[in-house]
């Protein structure tokens, strides 16, 4: 087992389908795959969550599934030719009620509200971002613009707002479809796509625990970070969310290229401190979807993540569709491992000013700082819901956490937690028979030898969620 506390989730896509080549993706490092919505049917995403369920046995590893949903369609439609080339200066009509195919002259539009949502004076973004106009006047339908920034527009290019301020709604009648289609393959995590606030996230929880209720399933929630309008609300959000992916397309498209990194450093920061996961994710190796090595500025991005302290790295066109799917996968858990090495955050520090209210939690931390003091090999966490390893893997350790659950759906939920290593082990409901049981799996896996020291958390009585209240230190025998 490669001793990576970042994760790596990958999107699968027809470059990286075959069953053979999947397999090898999750054997070098892949620990969630992400499917995308927009593109496929429901069949499609079924065969495919059964393709990455039989490839992770065959490797041996058990793996997540994310449900990346497609969020609302804000394009222009499409082209008599497919594509057209603007020039700067050129007016040009983007009109919701145009339905024969555009022309140099204009297009119609998939979004039908954007002549509602602009005036005189705001400034689009289309192909995210390489195509600006400013917009001259609204017609009724018809946005009339002039080109600032020329080049070619093709077929369903997506439109922001500079600034935000586009009301479409998160979920649309697709992605409703889409939540019943995930809770069917059970995907362990939903990706909601351009929520502006914790409404948004709330409604998307309560579809999905009604799609998910027949199959007695519970997924976690990602909020796409994504719009302008969320950075306000982006505590807000947290709160009512599983995590957050710092999606640095549209972000940037919207923001500004400039205000994304140190956006990101805040929010990967604020989802640790409010003991929810975040995934970095947007062109962090994009040069491999041609090349077979990335750049080195990619690498620095990717190692820059790691350090701000994200839980995971997120692959999308270099494995869905790249040339070198794997070869990315193999980079990109070098670069993790070799950035880790330099980590240092002080874990003393966490704890100042930090009052722990809940049993539990106080015995996360408890274990925490024990292990780190004594230096132990390992910190073993028997968990029923994961809570316990979701908050000791906020705070940085040289140890890995190995998180013992009898639950598989508990299992594949923390394999998106950072430094948490989940293992399935049928524990028993007598105490001190888990203990041993944890212990003799873990020394059959090679992390501990006889004479090792490690720290164990466990419950009493056993099998209650959110019960953890005994810190045990052992030394193997």
């Amino acid at each position: 087992m490669p001793q990576r506390a970042t994760k790596i989730v990958a999107t699968l896509g027809p470059a990286s389908s075959d069953p053979a080549l999947l397999e090898a993706m999750i054997r070098a490092g892949v620990n969630v795959v992400r499917l995308n919505f927009s593109h496929g049917k429901a069949q499609d995403h079924v065969d495919r969550a059964n393709l990455v369920r039989e490839a992770a046995q065959r490797a041996g590893r058990e793996v997540g599934i994310m449900a990346d949903l497609q969020g609302p369609k804000i394009r222009v439609g499409k082209f008599a030719e497919g594509k057209v080339q603007l020039e700067p200066g050129q007016p040009f009509v983007l009109d919701a009620s145009r339905t024969e195919p555009g022309d140099i002259a204009g297009v119609g539009l998939d979004y039908k509200e954007l002549p509602r949502d602009v005036k005189a004076g705001d400034t689009l973004l289309l192909n995210d971002g390489l195509i600006v106009m400013t917009v001259d006047k609204v017609v009724g339908d018809a946005v009339h613009t002039t080109v600032k920034l020329g080049g070619e527009l093709s077929n369903n290019k997506g439109i922001n707002k500079q600034g935000g301020g586009l009301t479409a709604p998160a979920l649309t009648a697709k992605d409703m479809e889409d939540i019943k289609t995930a809770m069917s393959l059970h995907a362990d995590y939903v990706a909601v796509s351009f929520p502006k606030n914790a409404t948004d996230m709330e409604l998307a929880r309560q579809l999905c625990n009604m799609a998910a209720a027949p199959y007695g399933h519970k997924p976690g929630l990602i909020a796409k970070i994504e719009r302008a309008e969320a950075i306000p609300e982006l505590e807000n959000i947290l709160r009512v969310s599983d995590g957050i992916m710092v999606a640095r397309g549209d972000l940037a498209v919207e923001v500004g290229n400039a205000a994304v990194p140190g956006l990101q450093k805040h929010m990967i920061k604020m989802a640790r401190h409010m003991d929810k996961v975040v995934i970095t994710a947007t062109q962090m190796m994009e040069s491999m979807i041609v090349n077979p090595v990335p750049t080195r500025a990619e690498v620095s991005d990717v190692a820059n993540a790691v350090l701000d302290g994200t839980d995971a790295v997120m692959l999308s066109a270099e494995t869905a569709a790249g040339k070198y799917p794997l070869e990315t996968v193999q980079q990109m858990a070098a670069i993790c491992q070799e950035a880790e090495k330099t980590e240092y955050d002080p874990l003393e520090d966490d704890f100042i000013g930090q009052t722990f209210t809940r049993i539990d939690h106080a015995i996360a931390m408890g274990a925490l700082f024990t292990a780190h003091h004594l230096k132990a090999k390992a910190i073993v966490a028997l968990t029923e819901s994961g809570s316990t390893a979701l908050w000791m893997s906020r705070h940085s350790v040289r140890m890995p956490i190995f998180a013992v659950t009898s639950k598989l759906a508990t299992q594949r939920r923390m394999t998106l937690f950072r430094n948490v290593r989940p293992l399935l082990v049928g524990t028993s409901a007598d105490r001190d028979t888990a203990l041993a049981d944890a212990e003799a799996d873990l020394k059959k896996r090679g992390v501990m030898q006889s004479g090792d020291v490690y720290a164990i958390t466990v419950g009493e009585p056993m099998g209650r969620p959110g019960g953890s209240n005994t810190l045990k230190i052992c030394k193997a025998g």
